[in-house]
């Protein structure tokens, strides 16, 4: 039985059986004091409510048998994943620059097994819940997400996490690009920048790539299944 979400720019449609929850990189380096971002300057401070919101979302998913899949930005220690000297990664993601830029920082942010990477306490995956680690801004570049999905049936993706207008809005784009309906819940990002930032973000989605909703709506439609 289909599920009808409230979301912006019309309610849409969705089958629980072929949908997923994908939460982009909810990690301390992105949603924590003393992470990559807040070392970067930006205010991590509304991190906390989209961290909150994207529990609520899990929560009714496991509950509904949704399955959740995390992504999470890492590399290896000796950075031989991050892209070479032909390549621009290095040059603009920002965890690299300020590696580079502050050697007391070189193999602590976004590098594997450390606190920076890991994903924040609380939205531990649960036992059996997929992990993919991208080392890409989009969680379809050089990781296994696209097979994971099709092996699954999943054809509509839940999706929440931080930075909204990089990784979020990246993954998003790639997925309708795909064929994928993807649905952003709002609140439950949270951006690298301004709030004017996330409203552009939110216009893209509604008007280009997908729909918008909250995770109380999403939350609310999933459980009236069970209900």
């Amino acid at each position: 039985m289909e599920i009808v979400l409230p979301a912006q720019p019309e309610p849409l449609s969705i089958a629980p059986e072929r949908t997923a929850v994908v939460l982009v990189d909810m990690q301390n380096a992105f949603a924590s004091p003393g992470g990559m971002l807040d070392l970067a300057g930006i205010d991590v401070g509304p991190a906390a409510a989209a961290v909150a919101n994207a529990r609520l979302l899990v929560d009714a998913a496991r509950a509904t048998h949704i399955p959740v899949i995390y992504l999470v930005m890492g590399y290896a220690p000796d950075q031989s994943n991050a892209g070479g000297e032909d390549s621009p990664n290095p040059r603009k993601e920002l965890a690299l620059c300020l590696m580079r830029e502050r050697p007391e920082l070189r193999g602590k942010l976004l590098t594997y097994g450390t606190w920076d990477f890991q994903i924040v306490d609380a939205l531990t995956p649960h036992p059996g819940e997929l992990v993919i680690t991208k080392p890409r801004y989009s969680g379809f570049v050089g990781t296994t997400l696209d097979a994971e999905l099709r092996s699954r049936g999943i054809r509509t993706l839940l999706m929440a996490g931080i930075a909204s207008n990089v990784c979020v809005e990246s993954t998003l784009r790639d997925a309708y690009f795909r064929e994928y309906w993807p649905v952003m819940i709002e609140d439950a990002t949270m951006p690298a920048g301004s709030p004017e930032i996330q409203r552009a973000t939110v216009h893209n989605v509604t008007t280009f790539f997908g729909w918008v909703s909250t995770a109380r709506e999403v939350a609310g439609a999933l459980r009236s299944r069970v209900g």
